[in-house]
């Protein structure tokens, strides 16, 4: 079963997640000479990456692998990999390989038919953290995307969606990918999103509420309040 951990403060769990996936890393590398960890895009899991650029580990045998993408230039302010190598692929963390989700001589199609099979070779992924909005999407599987069923469903590591609540064609990592994941974090903060969490818990199908494709006993959720 999924558990729920709650932190006193945002930066005792930034910094608490930052010790974990660090850990888990590790121990990853023990067994493998290259391991993936996957990362979500947005603002709220910058303080973490701060965190974690700075943890003593092999980075040059780490992918990190985006959740999803915008598909748009990485120079875009909207552009999760514009985050990430900002935050992330700083300090110790380097040397580490980011894998984007974007090519500008490409359509999304064009990209997903051209780089599926590079991609599946990235899983299954080592460590994933991944957000939950309060529609319970998590990467870009969201409820209202007339692609969330395949995304869910297909064999596939890589899906187009267009979410009518997003401006944006997205690339987002399917539910199979998602879920290969050996240990998976979900990053969630404010009341909202723990009410948002609790129906997700209650609901019976991955439609209704997609985070549930990685729900399990390899799961955790960590949650503070925003005050």
């Amino acid at each position: 079963m999924t558990k729920l951990t709650k932190f006193d403060s945002i930066d005792i769990l930034m910094k608490t997640l930052s010790s974990y996936v660090s850990n888990d890393l590790r121990e990853s590398l023990k067994n493998n000479k290259v391991v993936t960890l996957s990362v979500p895009g947005g603002t709220t899991p910058a303080p973490f990456f701060d965190y974690l650029c700075n943890e003593d580990l092999e980075w040059q045998r780490v992918n990190v692998l985006l959740s999803d993408e915008r598909y748009l230039p990485e120079d875009n302010i909207r552009s999760n990999a514009r985050l990430i190598a900002k935050h992330l692929i700083q300090k110790k963390a380097s040397v580490a390989r980011m894998v984007s989700f974007y090519n500008k001589n490409l359509s999304e199609e064009e990209f997903v038919i051209k780089y599926e099979s590079q991609m599946s070779t990235l899983l299954p992924i080592s460590v994933s953290i991944l957000g939950m909005g309060e529609d319970m999407h998590t990467a870009s599987l969201f409820p209202d995307s007339d692609e969330l069923l395949d995304a869910l469903k297909s064999d596939n590591t890589l899906h187009v969606v267009r979410p009518k609540s997003q401006p944006e064609a997205r690339i987002s990592l399917s539910g199979k990918a998602l879920a290969s994941a050996h240990k998976t974090y979900i990053l969630i903060l404010g009341e909202n999103k723990l009410n948002a969490y609790k129906k997700a818990c209650s609901e019976k199908t991955e439609i209704n509420a997609p985070i549930r494709v990685v729900f399990g006993s390899n799961t955790s959720v960590f949650w503070a309040d925003k005050i």
